[in-house]
């Protein structure tokens, strides 16, 4: 006798780690790591490491501060982002496809920004040097872009996208090491120029995994179906329509979730120009600031991020967030203890642990809190958006941070005003432990909860 009873489902299985160990060997794995190492190679060469380059041609620090301002092609990229995901490339869009267009294009156009840097050098002329650096700086956000987007694209499950979410934040994070350490080695032995040239070819390495990517399916039916045309109408969709169901799924709370978010990096980004000029003032070297960075630093910073990790699945994204508002600016007076010390490079060491466990954490708060934040049907997007939107005040204003050291050293020795500056930096993120202090004793709006749920 048979039976008409539906058999029981089965629940899914996780894989194993001979499974996950196979997947680390796809050919797009590869991939991802070298376009995550392309996507971290300009940013710091476009802002503290060119900092140091500029304070020792002798530049000034309302300059090096004002050249700062760069970093906002990264924080405004969502303006051109709707343009980048419907329309092809010039040329190479109908040559490669649209995502890989827009990546060789962006590629080839930071490769030729840094190798006009190299050439024209700050003491070459600032104001073109500048220009050069906008654009690798615009080309790099855009980069961002199309990479982000083929990530996403190109993952058939979610177990592959986590796989090239890992292989981009390696690929990242071993670019920051070559960018912000690393060359300070190299530029103490063959110069800057030459280190912004090796520098101009390694985005080669972009393009090569440009060349080795599939175009996602998904991309090849937008082209198809969209053509090259992006109407008005489609555009504020695009930009505002994210927006608009962040503000409906958290409601009257939405305001202090988004002046917590502008608020919560701002100390760090307003001292961050700063740093590096701070060091060559100091009289350390850059050899030495890179190998700490590279050895201690590296150590202390996956510490941090670790922590936060742990920290997070134990007590929640509000109670890490919090924690981070704590430790990130209190991190900013390791700093202002340092600057009464002059070159001691046992102190330089321990403030540059203070600071990496203090940064990784809080930058994990902040990640996992803003992805927390997201409505379902515009993750990617609002993710885009809160990623932008957090740091576009600072970026604004950390351009003044040269002149607020200039204006601090009036009656007293440079050392005197980079430790007032650094001070002054840590009581900037005063408001925003306030307001995360308000958001970790609110009690969540059962409305809220349920279009989250749903």
């Amino acid at each position: 006798m048979t039976s008409d009873a539906a058999p029981a489902p089965t629940k899914p299985t996780r894989p194993g780690w001979r499974d996950v160990l196979r997947r680390l060997r796809q050919p797009k794995v590869a991939v991802m790591l070298l376009l995550g190492f392309a996507s971290g190679l300009p940013f710091m060469l476009v802002g503290n490491t060119m900092g140091f380059w500029l304070r020792e041609g002798g530049i000034e620090l309302s300059a090096i501060g004002f050249l700062s301002w760069v970093g906002l092609a990264y924080s405004l990229k969502f303006l051109w982002a709707p343009v980048i995901d419907k329309v092809d490339a010039p040329i190479l869009g109908r040559w490669l496809g649209r995502r890989r267009g827009w990546m060789a294009l962006a590629q080839l156009t930071v490769m030729a920004a840094l190798a006009g840097m190299a050439i024209l050098k700050p003491e070459g002329g600032l104001v073109a040097f500048g220009v050069m650096a906008l654009v690798a700086a615009f080309a790099s956000a855009t980069q961002d872009i199309v990479i982000d987007a083929w990530r996403i694209e190109s993952s058939n499950d979610g177990e592959e996208l986590a796989l090239l979410s890992a292989g981009y934040q390696l690929g990242y994070r071993a670019a920051l090491l070559v960018t912000d350490a690393l060359i300070l080695i190299a530029a103490a032995y063959v110069g800057w120029t030459v280190s912004y040239q090796l520098m101009a070819v390694l985005m080669g390495l972009g393009l090569l995994a440009t060349w080795f990517a599939r175009e996602p399916a998904s991309s090849l039916r937008a082209a198809t179906a969209h053509g090259s045309l992006l109407t008005p109408q489609g555009l504020f969709d695009a930009i505002a329509g994210p927006f608009i169901a962040f503000f409906k799924q958290h409601g009257s709370w939405a305001l202090l979730m988004l002046a917590a978010i502008s608020l919560y990096r701002l100390p760090d980004f307003v001292m961050g120009p700063m740093a590096n000029p701070f060091y060559a003032d100091l009289g350390i070297a850059k050899e030495t600031v890179g190998a700490v960075r590279g050895s201690f630093g590296l150590v202390a910073s996956i510490a941090g991020i670790a922590a936060a990790g742990l920290f997070a699945l134990r007590f929640g994204f509000v109670a890490t967030l919090l924690m981070g508002a704590i430790l990130g600016p209190g991190s900013n007076l390791a700093f202002a203890y340092l600057a009464h010390h002059g070159a001691d490079t046992n102190v330089f060491t321990a403030a540059m642990i203070i600071d990496n466990v203090s940064t990784g954490f809080a930058g994990v708060a902040l990640v996992g809190y803003m992805s927390s934040l997201t409505n379902v049907g515009y993750t990617a997007t609002q993710y885009a958006l809160l990623s932008s939107f957090y740091a576009l005040l600072g970026k604004v204003l950390k351009g003044l941070s040269g002149v607020a050291v200039e204006q601090l050293e009036t009656g007293r020795t440079l050392l005197e005003a980079y430790s007032l500056f650094f001070i002054g930096t840590a009581l900037v993120g005063l408001p925003a432990l306030l307001l995360c202090v308000l958001l970790a004793v609110r009690k969540p709006d059962p409305r809220v909860l349920a279009n989250t749920a749903a």
